[in-house]
């Protein structure tokens, strides 16, 4: 795929068992967030808005924003400062900034089925959706039980950090049918390879 093109949905990860961790997953293995349509599918896949929700007005301002977001997120989950990211107390001052946002004002409508749904009051801006997001970052980070089941991918170069939920936290890779099949498809080979030698 070509570098400026924008990043079909499909592509975009939703299996991290966190948001702020879903939104970490876009920055792998290649820029995901690589323009407005792949934000806007970003936030409508991790259910920041309710479906349907207009995000036309979405701009650069906002892929830089969540960008920022994510860096100081992944940094505050890494507890590590790499070669170009801010100082730990800089990314979570950030956070907690962007978390004092007012989230978008949910209603409860009447569809024309007559069943209700979820709208927002008003198409939202750029902070109250970062202010969701900030507002998940910070609840992981500060609920011991949700903190202790989190996990950074064993497969190889494989970055991600997902939440362990199965059953016995067994869980060693973001995702089964990638890193884990990646995983078994290497076992494989080196057992071929063995039997052949």
């Amino acid at each position: 795929m070509a570098s400026g093109s924008p990043t079909p949905p499909y592509e975009l990860r939703f299996d991290a068992g966190r948001m702020c961790l879903d939104l970490l997953a876009t920055a792998h293995p290649g820029e995901r967030l690589d323009g407005t349509t792949a934000l806007r599918a970003w936030i409508g896949g991790a259910g920041l808005v309710p479906a349907g929700t207009p995000l036309e007005h979405a701009d650069g301002s906002w892929l830089a924003g969540f960008r920022e977001l994510r860096q100081d997120v992944g940094l505050l989950v890494r507890g590590v400062a790499g070669a170009q990211a801010p100082p730990y107390g800089v990314a979570l001052r950030r956070v907690n900034e962007a978390a004092r946002t007012a989230p978008p004002a949910p209603l409860a409508v009447r569809a024309p089925d007559g069943r209700l749904v979820r709208e927002l009051a008003e198409p939202p801006g750029c902070a109250a959706l970062l202010a969701v997001v900030a507002r998940d970052a910070v609840e992981l980070l500060t609920d011991p039980v949700a903190w202790a089941a989190v996990r950074e991918c064993e497969g190889d170069n494989c970055p991600l950090v997902y939440v362990d939920t199965s059953r016995g936290r067994r869980r060693r890779w973001c995702s089964s049918e990638v890193c884990g099949n990646r995983e078994r498809v290497a076992r494989h080979r080196r057992r071929a390879a063995l039997t052949r030698a």
